[in-house]
């Protein structure tokens, strides 16, 4: 209600996806395109630029300033959206057959049940057809060639309840995104988010350690240490309940993979302070929070490693009667030593 005295804006937001559409901390290992912890840039418009201009603006930056290759392009939108088909196809002039049209729950967006809400449209990249993975809109659409990099969300209607439109916005808005790390993997040349250069001096860290070299466990260390650092930054601790818990499973979630990489319960203090070294001109709390961030993260981390010391010594006890581990062996050690499944 109060003027700001601008209409548009631009952000960098560090964000934290832990579940979701895609149940991110089950997925950040097996895909090339999904963090816990990622980056994202933002565009807004309040009641200013609207469809046309954000459709332009973004092809505009992606071709023109970030040259990527048009041919490469997907685009995404709203199934009864006529007026961002037109623009995309008449003003873009984006091909028909890279243009597609879907329903609510992939390219209609709301702020929660009830209030404004509106029409989106996705940009996604061919990474090539060395990758899995086909099209938006297919049955093969969750493998990793075509990746969404950007979203333009038309924030012009208020609903009652999901999906029930009752009304316009009296002024209509823009919220667009672009993932960072998505980005960057492109412009960079690589397969996998994981290879870009915010990962990779921690990757030259982490490889001196491992023993037994896995990809899904070499992916879950780097991206959960880093989320880590920046939720203990931020004030969360482990707990056992709300952020807390989020935080203790992300945390024991990483001291379970440098456990298989290792065959030793190795700490991860060590890409901690790589993490901080590479994020503390941008993110300066870091640096300032070094030492409590590690306190916490080791607290959490011995916690962990004394579970899993006295869940193995339990199997072996078990193993000395009998030769196997069944379910009720594997739910007694989950339930009295939180040993997970999964070791």
């Amino acid at each position: 209600k109060e003027d700001q005295g601008f209409t548009k804006a631009g952000s960098a937001q560090r964000c934290l996806r832990e579940r979701g559409k895609h149940n991110d901390l089950d997925n950040v290992c097996y895909t090339s395109r999904h963090h816990t912890f990622f980056e994202m840039l933002g565009n807004v418009s309040f009641g200013d630029d609207f469809k046309e201009e954000a459709i332009l603006l973004a092809w505009s930056f992606i071709t023109d300033e970030l040259n990527l290759e048009k041919d490469r392009l997907w685009i995404t939108i709203f199934q009864d959206d006529d007026e961002a088909a037109t623009i995309w196809l008449d003003k873009v002039g984006i091909s028909e057959d890279r243009l597609v049209r879907l329903g609510e729950a992939s390219n209609f967006w709301s702020m929660g049940d009830t209030g404004p809400c509106g029409p989106c449209s996705e940009i996604f990249y061919d990474h090539g057809d060395h990758i899995d993975g086909g099209p938006p809109g297919t049955s093969n659409e969750d493998g990793d060639r075509f990746v969404e990099i950007w979203n333009l969300v038309f924030m012009q209607y208020i609903q009652d309840k999901p999906y029930n439109v009752v009304g316009d916005l009296p002024a209509k808005n823009i919220d667009t995104g672009m993932g960072l790390e998505r980005m960057a993997m492109i412009l960079q040349e690589k397969d996998s988010p994981f290879e870009i250069d915010t990962f990779s001096s921690m990757y030259e860290e982490l490889k001196k350690y491992i023993v037994n070299k896995d990809k899904k466990y070499e992916r879950i260390v780097l991206d959960h240490v880093k989320t880590s650092t920046f939720m203990l930054s931020d004030g969360v601790v482990p707990t056992n309940e709300g952020r807390g818990y989020v935080l203790r499973r992300i945390i024991r979630r990483a001291v379970r993979a440098i456990y298989r990489l290792t065959g030793e319960l190795t700490s991860l203090e060590f890409l901690i302070s790589v993490v901080i070294e590479d994020y503390k001109n941008t993110y300066k709390d870091l640096e300032k929070n070094e030492s409590k961030i590690i306190n916490l993260f080791k607290k959490e981390e011995e916690l962990f490693q004394n579970t899993l010391v006295k869940g193995n010594q339990e199997i072996i006890s078990i193993l000395e009667n009998k030769k196997t581990l069944d379910e009720n062996d594997a739910f007694y050690l989950f339930e009295t030593f939180g040993f997970p499944f999964e070791l």
